[in-house]
């Protein structure tokens, strides 16, 4: 027989509360808790008042190498290696620190959302972990940056040194669209 632990089982509720709070996905809840998905359900709804959304978690690679998810994909994940390497945390605890600090170099003032969701931080961890995705060191720079683990990275400039064209213009274009009369 099996003996249930009732503070393993409110280490695990708090985890997923935390993990709540912070944006997390259903299937990364049901994937880092040991809880049953209808206590996660339960929980989640008692917290949030709504069900979680449904649909498939983020599963490409390449959404993080475009210009300006790379920027925020980088900036996390060097937030977390630096995490593993110096203060020892691991696994989901090292994730969920390393999003908080993320979210504390956004702008307050933007009123924006964070690019780089809950969910999309740990979807990039994993691909990190499995090497999928490694850091580049840019060749300008010299800062570590996302990048497809097979790619050649000779030369490597990063979307800091070389934005592409277009950065930056669709916040200009709405800053003139709210001045105008």
């Amino acid at each position: 027989m099996v003996r249930k632990s009732v503070i393993a089982d409110s280490v695990q509720i708090q985890l997923a509360m935390q993990l709540i709070e912070l944006g997390a996905r259903l299937q990364l809840l049901e994937t880092e808790t040991t809880l049953s998905r209808e206590r996660l359900l339960k929980l989640y709804k008692e917290m949030r008042g709504k069900s979680p959304p449904k649909g498939m978690l983020p599963f490409s690679a390449d959404w993080f190498m475009t210009w300006q998810p790379n920027i925020h994909a980088s900036l996390f994940l060097n937030i977390y290696r630096y995490l593993q390497q110096h203060a020892q945390l691991r696994g989901i605890e090292a994730v969920i620190k390393a999003f908080q600090l993320y979210l504390e170099q956004l702008p307050p003032a933007s009123g924006e959302a964070p690019l780089l969701s809950l969910t999309r931080a740990w979807t990039l961890v994993r691909f990190y972990d499995s090497k999928m995705l490694r850091l580049v060191e840019c060749s300008q720079c010299h800062g570590h940056f996302v990048g497809h683990a097979l790619d050649l990275h000779q030369a490597y400039r990063c979307g800091l040194c070389h934005s592409p064209s277009r950065a930056g213009k669709k916040k200009k274009i709405i800053e003139a669209e709210v001045k105008a009369p």
